[in-house]
């Protein structure tokens, strides 16, 4: 999903492995943290990133010489907060005595708010005597780009002056070969007994039951020195921050405590990943590497949350909407009309060295975005900003019949125009994810058919939006979106498998194995009902089904390997976009029985979906086997058990016409009731309730506030 490029993800990633204790769940705005579990920076990739550039490239904490011992860590479920509790080891002897290891307590606290880090330190003496305590504190700010620090070797960087040391700070300065001046200052409440460039030791002396408190401030400086005063205004206004971003939209609660937890944790990593930006909110993709805005992913992730929080769509629509493509370049792999895959900031991006910083190696976010312009409209009644849209709109369906289609065979399809852009553009982006049943690699261009699904959608909502705007072009949309249709039922229909092929290449041929790319066909609502139905066999059988969700490959493929990125392993998005697919042609029991495993593996990575897992066959008693460098949280895993949830109760809501259908009233295995609080509704505000007495499988009764705005099929 990189474009850093899934290939240099994963070379990435491999060099990466080895950390399982990454942990790297602080955000704010652009900036980001990836350390290990006790609190420090200390590898090749830790550090405090603001806007592409690492701020602070170590910072680790040694009691006596030595480093902390770990008693736990964790971050709060509203994400704002990392705290760690550690112990001493052994201390050096004073005189004749020795400090014994685990009677100095260290709590460590940090968040991030305003482009600078937080971060306080409580040691505690519960020994019985008073005791010496070596404090170090050590820190250095390379200024290295997020690209730098991922493995890309650079010819030339800019100059780093000499660090600057006063009483309680040091100050790092780099000017960048972009002519960017950057400053990271790392200030102390405290003046420590030394202080130089990397470290700051504090002799220390505590009685039995004294503490001893630090606030240390990391990043942009600011005039005095850190103090508790300041440290807990800015914790007050992270926690408000993110509150305010979660309680966006309605409000879903369940009566189970595990389900509630699920939907809970979700909500909380979407706010959490949630920028405010000129144009309204966006879901930046994942932490660490992804905490940017992708158009795929904001697409996708925004889709899933359009019934609970429609706004999220208007933001990801008028902020990609303002980054369209208006000229063409190989290197950036735009053309006029084309949506963005990718934006990125820094040193690296700025001067070109790689083409990320405005990019648009993908061939879905186009019509991903004429679609849900759509979908956004019929879910809210909006068509003011339909109007304001509506001169982008036209230039991306402009860009699906000409661009788009490279080839003029009616087709959407892709090809790499720049050396170091992306092989594959689809959402399945890695070097060897599309291939054909003999292995071999397509030639381009390349054209996915879950694209010609989406583009299939984005046809119809342009028809149908013109209809509603007067624009006098609707039947030729209408007409495309057609052909589309037919061209997909009759060259990427295998009636010997029951199934669609996942691509043509640019020979013609069908690359023939079988992929989930066909359940998103079916969310899109191409296919005629009985293929849709054989779809649905093939899904359900045991080479796609791993038990904890659906293998993004079936297993009798050459290329399948449970453990890679895209050729085997369980994408909790993916999933639930084919549930919704299923959903839409009424195989409800597949939707619920996909909502029903991709929960149970919630619950083995504590109620946090990774951006993927591995794909082996669930087994008795053991949990689902992650995959080493996910992205967690990840947008539009968090934003899959809303898609789920959606799905199996069939909800659709008519912002037109101003009602709320449910097609399935269903709850959840050990849920028996389920309430969404203030969901806009046309222009009402309605609350839903759903609950059931007895059994599992007693009948769920619905109920609205606003009777005559709901619709029960």
């Amino acid at each position: 999903m990189d474009g850093s490029g899934p290939s240099e993800k994963t070379k990435a990633g491999r060099r990466e492995t080895g950390r399982p204790d990454l942990f790297a769940s602080l955000k704010h705005r652009d900036c980001f943290v990836v350390a290990d579990a006790n609190g420090d920076m200390a590898g090749p990739v830790d550090g405090f990133y603001d806007d592409g550039t690492r701020l602070l490239s170590h910072f680790r904490l040694r009691v006596g010489g030595e480093l902390v011992s770990q008693l736990g860590s964790a971050v709060s479920r509203n994400n704002v907060l990392f705290v760690s509790h550690g112990a001493n080891r052994l201390l050096p002897a004073i005189g004749q005595t020795e400090t014994p290891p685990g009677v100095m307590h260290l709590e460590r606290r940090r968040f991030l708010w305003d482009r600078r880090l937080y971060a306080r330190l409580i040691v505690t003496n519960y020994g019985l005597e008073s005791e010496r305590v070596p404090l170090t504190v050590e820190f250095d700010a390379d200024f290295r780009d997020l690209f730098e620090a991922r493995g890309l070797h650079r010819r030339a960087r800019g100059r780093l002056d000499e660090p600057v040391v006063e009483r309680q700070r040091v100050t790092y300065r780099y000017l960048g070969l972009d002519e960017i001046a950057r400053t990271s200052v790392v200030a102390f409440s405290e003046a420590p007994a030394s202080l130089e460039p990397g470290t700051a030791t504090f002799d220390l002396r505590l009685a039995p039951r004294a503490q001893f408190e630090l606030f240390v401030e990391a990043g942009h400086a600011a005039d005095d020195p850190p103090c508790r005063q300041r440290f807990r205004a800015a914790a007050v206004a992270a926690i408000r921050d993110a509150r305010q971003r979660r309680r966006r939209g309605a409000r879903v609660r369940a009566r189970g405590a595990r389900f509630n937890a699920w939907l809970d944790q979700s909500r909380a990593d979407l706010a959490f990943l949630t920028t405010d930006l000129e144009t309204g909110p966006y879901p930046y993709a994942g932490i660490p590497w992804f905490s940017t805005p992708f158009g795929r992913d904001g697409l996708i992730s925004a889709w899933q949350m359009l019934w609970i929080e429609p706004g999220l769509a208007r933001g990801v629509l008028r902020y990609l909407a303002g980054r369209q493509a208006t000229e063409t370049s190989a290197f950036r792999d735009s053309q006029p009309g084309k949506i963005m895959h990718e934006t990125r900031s820094g040193e690296v991006a700025n001067l070109g060295e790689v083409p990320f910083g405005l990019y648009y190696g993908s061939v879905d976010s186009t019509p991903l975005f004429v679609a849900l312009a759509g979908a956004y409209a019929q879910r809210t009644g909006d068509l003011e900003l339909i109007r304001e849209l509506w001169p982008a709109l036209g230039r991306a369906v402009e860009w699906m019949e000409t661009f788009g289609d490279s080839n003029g065979d009616g087709l959407i399809d892709y090809a790499r125009r720049g050396k170091r852009g992306l092989v594959n553009q689809g959402w399945k982006d890695s070097e060897d994810a599309i291939f054909h049943t003999d292995g071999r690699f397509p030639t381009a261009p390349i054209a996915l058919v879950e694209v010609q699904g989406y583009a299939f959608a984005g046809f119809q909502a342009m028809a149908d939006l013109a209809e509603r705007l007067g624009d006098d072009r609707a039947a030729g949309w209408r007409a495309r979106a057609e052909r589309i249709r037919t061209s997909v039922e009759a060259r990427f229909w295998m009636e010997s498998e029951g199934f669609y092929g996942v691509a043509i290449d640019g020979a013609g041929g069908l690359c023939q194995p079988l992929t989930s790319n066909v359940g998103h066909l079916l969310f899109t609502g191409l296919p005629a009902a009985d293929r849709a139905m054989q779809v649905r066999d093939r899904l359900a059988s045991s080479g796609f089904r791993s038990g904890w969700g659906l293998r993004t490959l079936a297993t009798d493929a050459v290329r399948y390997n449970p453990m890679s990125y895209h050729n085997g392993s369980v994408w909790p998005h993916d999933t639930a976009i084919c549930a919704a697919g299923l959903a839409r042609y009424g195989h409800y029991a597949d939707a619920e029985q996909l909502m029903q495993e991709l929960f149970a593996a919630a619950t083995h990575f504590n109620m946090r979906l990774p951006e993927l897992f591995c794909g082996f066959e669930r087994a008795a008693g053991e949990p689902p086997i992650p995959y080493p460098v996910a992205c967690m949280p990840q947008a539009w895993a968090a934003g899959a058990v809303f898609m789920l949830l959606q799905a199996c109760l069939g909800l659709s809501i008519d912002g037109f016409a101003g009602t709320l259908r449910v097609g399935r009233p269903w709850l959840p295995p050990g849920v028996d009731r389920l309430t969404v609080s203030a969901l806009s509704v046309g222009r009402r505000t309605v609350d839903l309730a759903l609950t059931r007495a007895g059994s599992d499988a007693a009948p769920v009764e619905v109920a609205c506030s606003e009777p005559s705005a709901l619709d029960l099929a």
